[in-house]
């Protein structure tokens, strides 16, 4: 029953926070109307601006909220391409945690086990393979970034391997993104405004699936190695 009143308190806390236009902030408009002050509070307070953002992103990533994909041009365009990929890895992949560690604490290791046998077999699955499985789902984002944080906590997957397989699969779509947003003032400059079609272009979601395929290669090369010892 505890349990319970701690998944409606978040639910109730969820549901205004999406609805309330906060992640409408996160947005181009927003980048672009106040482009000159955080550039400039970011020259004048690297530090101090650079755990800002990981804060900020970490409480986006935590409570799903909408806008993280111009929160990472964002971090590109501020921080350069290299520093904006690594403080978006560390926000997001602090956000995640939390949430994955609040889903398992609540709902327990083992919730998807007791939702019958083809759940059940899922969890096994997921446990099984699970550095393979998540480095997929975090490579290509076939589902949302919540829900990939929800499902490992659900399976009983360990805390670390869920926090490395996050970071490490993030790295790649990450880096475009940053790299793109270090190339947007040039896109402010000329009065245009970028589009997602133009940053995920077929070489790139080919390259991400690519990865993704290399990722998926372990499982029956595990069964192989493990089958033959």
């Amino acid at each position: 029953m505890k349990k319970l009143w701690i998944a409606l308190a978040l639910v109730a806390l969820l549901l205004p926070l999406r609805f309330s236009g906060l992640g409408e902030w996160l947005s181009f408009d927003t980048l672009a109307r106040h482009r000159v002050t955080l550039s400039a509070w970011v020259s004048g307070h690297p530090l101090l601006s650079a755990g800002g953002f990981v804060a900020i992103y970490t409480v986006v990533a935590a409570l799903a909220l909408p806008g993280a994909v111009w929160l990472t041009l964002g971090g590109g365009f501020l921080f350069g391409a290299v520093l904006g990929t690594a403080l978006t890895v560390l926000g997001a992949t602090m956000g995640a945690t939390l949430l994955f560690l609040f889903a398992q604490r609540v709902f327990g290791a083992d919730a998807l086990q007791k939702l019958g046998p083809k759940a059940e077999g899922l969890a096994r699955g997921i446990q099984a393979n699970a550095w393979s499985y998540l480095l997929v789902l975090r490579l290509v984002p076939l589902f949302p970034f919540f829900l990939v944080n929800l499902v490992p906590a659900f399976c009983g997957v360990r805390p670390v391997v869920f926090i490395v397989t996050t970071a490490l699969g993030i790295i790649p779509g990450t880096a475009v993104f940053a790299l793109s947003g270090a190339g947007l003032g040039r896109v402010l400059d000329a009065g245009g405004t970028p589009s997602l079609s133009g940053i995920l272009t077929p070489e790139i979601i080919a390259a991400l699936c690519g990865l993704a395929a290399l990722a998926l290669l372990a499982i029956p090369l595990k069964k192989r190695f493990s089958a033959s010892g």
